[in-house]
């Protein structure tokens, strides 16, 4: 009797048109990519005529930082109802000030109620478990090696099984629950993170997936998905290939020469690291708008302006939608038809604030309304 397929290995290997959802870092940011999501399984639904979890819908999920969390959840199974409920307790629990801190020397926020909630959740299940029933991808960045990590259950892919000599221990058998804890090392908010790669030796040291180039994971994840030697082979072109990029709220972060004066070093180094990050995204959507066929305009810069016009010599590689907010006062007055006040938009560009959750899903559902149609999914 042929052994069944798993519903991860029908989604990473069998045939037919590939979809990926890839979702950014930001914090409790995370919860304006949740009215994203709301948003666009309500769709799926209205279209199938019965309820749709997005794990069945999309072939690969994958996330950085607060995205690798909501990227695991759905992965396992979580309806989107399901999902904001569970960022609504999990986020108040984890952004609370330690009693006692040195700033400069401890993390802002104690990551032991991290970890407590995702084992509380996840148990010891592994990269590995048969209860993740799509692909799933985590971004974090190794420092003990100064490595960018993307783990995918991908089981043709290299370091997946641990040899017979133990030289290391494979991928499948690694704890989700630490995986994520590490995705979410933010310096400054959480402590590192460290996971045991070989048997007997110091583990490795992991920090937040936004300290690589991926915060948005969307390029990261389409290169595991079409390079020969990560084992997947994906198909290429836009009738072959999907990807759905969903943002936390991207801003341009500025520092006038008086604020920097003001500032310390640590100030100052945030600051700068934060600016990293914001480059990278911009970099990473350059490169998916000009490679895929975007649906939506999204402006690089004021010299570049829209390059979703224009491809490569050989054709668009996938299609490509970005759904996303920018925290700018004309920005969401002329998009989205919202007056909010400057201090307002410093407030909801806050990652640590759990406060703003509601405010932020709200947003997300509003920018989803005019971002998201019926006939913008079909063509998926």
């Amino acid at each position: 009797m042929q052994e069944s397929i798993s519903s991860r290995d029908r989604h990473l290997f069998g045939p037919g048109r590939k979809r990926i959802l890839a979702l950014d870092g930001g914090g409790v940011r995370g919860a304006l990519s949740i009215g994203f999501l709301e948003r666009l399984e309500a769709l799926l639904a209205q279209r199938a005529g019965a309820p749709v979890r997005l794990c069945d819908y999309f072939d690969l999920i994958g996330g950085t930082s607060t995205g690798s969390i909501i990227a695991a959840v759905l992965a396992l199974g979580m309806s989107t109802k399901d999902l904001k409920a569970f960022y609504l307790n999990l986020a108040p629990k984890v952004f609370r000030r330690r009693p006692w801190r040195i700033p400069g020397w401890h993390a802002k926020f104690d990551a032991e109620r991290l970890r407590l909630e995702l084992d509380q959740v996840l148990g010891d299940m592994k990269l590995g478990s048969s209860a993740i029933q799509t692909g799933l991808g985590v971004v974090l960045k190794r420092v003990d090696t100064g490595g960018s990590w993307l783990l995918v259950n991908n089981p043709k892919s290299p370091y997946w099984e641990t040899p017979d000599d133990r030289s290391f221990i494979g991928n499948c058998e690694l704890r989700l629950a630490k995986i994520l804890r590490a995705s979410t090392a933010a310096p400054h908010y959480f402590d590192p993170e460290t996971i045991e790669i070989i048997d007997g030796q110091p583990p490795g040291l992991f920090l937040d997936g936004g300290l690589t180039p991926h915060n948005n994971p969307s390029l990261a994840l389409f290169l595991a998905a079409v390079l020969p030697p990560i084992g997947l082979n994906w198909r290429q072109g836009v009738d072959n290939l999907t990807i759905v990029s969903v943002g936390t709220g991207t801003f341009r972060s500025v520092l006038t020469i008086a604020q920097a004066r003001r500032l310390h070093a640590l100030g100052l180094a945030v600051n700068a690291l934060a600016g990293q990050i914001a480059e990278s995204q911009r970099l990473v959507m350059t490169l998916m708008s000009w490679l895929g066929q975007p649906t939506l305009q999204w402006p690089i810069d004021s010299e570049i302006g829209d390059i979703g016009g224009f491809s490569p010599p050989s054709g668009a590689l996938f299609r490509f939608d970005r759904l996303d907010v920018v925290l700018d006062q004309k920005w969401m007055s002329e998009h989205l038809g919202i007056s909010r006040s400057v201090l307002d938009i410093a407030r909801l560009r806050l990652m640590d604030s759990p406060a703003n959750i509601p405010a932020l899903f709200e947003l997300g559902r509003q920018a989803a309304e005019k971002q998201l149609t019926p006939a913008q999914i079909e063509a998926w």
